[in-house]
């Protein structure tokens, strides 16, 4: 499977609370914070429920 570089972008405040737990559950929390996971459909669906909250890119 390929790899993905996921950085966090905009702030979680004022959002609702599973857009929050979504981030924390990706390993975010903090803007331009970064993790590198695996690309899976759990992954993709994740990254796709707070697109606009992150920046996507191949790792």
């Amino acid at each position: 499977m390929a790899k993905i570089k996921i950085t966090q972008t905009k702030s979680i405040i004022d959002r609702p609370k599973d857009q929050k737990a979504t981030i924390v559950a990706l390993g975010l929390g903090k803007i331009n914070k970064s993790v590198v996971v695996e690309q899976t459909p759990q992954i993709a669906g994740m990254v796709n429920k707070v697109n606009h909250l992150v920046k996507v890119e191949e790792a």
